[in-house]
């Protein structure tokens, strides 16, 4: 499982992980299926390396902090299998073992 860096919240489980080979403003993010505990912020457009992209930043519920984002849409067909994923940025969260 991993967890918020900062309050240990539950966010997503290890079966979940699709990728580690994704970078953020942090530095590497995993990308995952689904995430949980997550409250999504307004949905934008932005500009990624891999093309444009609609696109909500995610937040810890317990304590607010930013994680990554979900993608919500890809303009290009070729990245449409990002649509409905989360990109956790590694520095935010802590692999935490049952």
């Amino acid at each position: 499982m991993f967890s918020c860096r900062n309050c240990r919240n539950p966010i997503a489980l290890r079966h979940d992980l699709l990728s580690k080979a994704f970078i953020a403003k942090s530095g590497q993010a995993y990308m995952f299926a689904h995430a949980m505990n997550v409250v999504l912020g307004n949905k934008e457009g932005k500009q990624l390396m891999t093309g444009l992209f609609s696109v909500c930043n995610i937040y810890c519920s317990k304590c607010g902090e930013n994680l990554g984002w979900k993608y919500v849409r890809a303009y290009e067909a070729r990245q449409s299998f990002k649509e409905g994923k989360f990109i956790i940025e590694k520095a935010r969260i802590l692999k935490e073992y049952a």
